[in-house]
């Protein structure tokens, strides 16, 4: 086999969302299309040229870094999330993280393009699954005629893409969030942020959002929001 040059990837944007945490990140882009998250350029790719076209597509395909699962190495075989967290499953039948090469993809609805001052080109999208801060490697932009498979088998995700749970958060809680971040909060605490394999009712989880410390629990199918403060750095 003929022997080809190392691979050399380059970080060209991170994106700014809610989540500066991984703990109740959705599994899945698009399933909270109100999650509102920028891209930002880095330094050397802050040229107006570099989106040229690109409001012309209304959704766009990420290829980002796994940045915060960096490990040495891989296994064959992994447990996904929504099968309980006991069942394996081949690596490249799932979405896992934890992969050969730390690599994400995700499906964004591009929102807006702006042109900043100081920071060049900058991307509003929607339906983000990336936490604060993640590298972005590529962007490319969704195609229809292409990209669109109506007819495509879902594999084992397809017997849990429906699970969802209730969610009741006090009205004075509610409060505390942003008026516009509200229903993304809501939609994403019912993909249930807990790790699969962990469902005592007593047990209070916390995820960070939008500035805020989000604390609840979980019995009998309903989620309910004990306590939102503001997040202590």
């Amino acid at each position: 086999m003929k022997m080809t040059k190392e691979l050399q990837i380059k970080r060209i944007a991170r994106i700014c969302s809610d989540f500066p945490g991984k703990f109740g990140i959705p599994r899945q882009s698009t399933l909270v299309d109100e999650l509102k998250s920028t891209i930002v350029f880095e330094s050397e790719y802050r040229d107006e040229n570099v989106v040229k076209g690109i409001e012309g597509y209304s959704h766009l395909w990420l290829i980002w870094e796994f940045s915060e699962n960096e490990r040495t190495k891989w296994s064959p075989t992994v447990r996904p999330p929504r099968l309980g967290g006991n069942t394996r499953m081949g690596v490249f039948a799932t979405r896992s993280p934890f992969r050969p090469n730390p690599i994400g993809l995700s499906c964004v609805r591009l929102e807006a393009v702006e042109m900043h001052t100081g920071l060049g080109p900058v991307l509003h999208v929607a339906g983000a699954d990336l936490m604060d801060g993640t590298p972005i490697l590529d962007i490319k932009p969704y195609l229809p005629y292409v990209d669109s498979h109506p007819d495509a088998r879902g594999g084992f995700a397809e017997n849990t893409k429906d699970y969802a749970l209730d969610v009741e958060i006090p009205e004075p809680l509610l409060q505390r969030i942003a008026p516009g971040k509200r229903e993304a909060l809501k939609k994403v605490l019912s993909l249930d942020p807990r790790p699969s394999y962990q469902s005592d009712p007593d047990r209070v989880y916390g995820m960070s959002f939008s500035g805020m410390e989000v604390r609840f629990q979980v019995r009998d199918g309903v989620l309910c929001v004990r306590e939102i403060t503001d997040r202590k750095e």
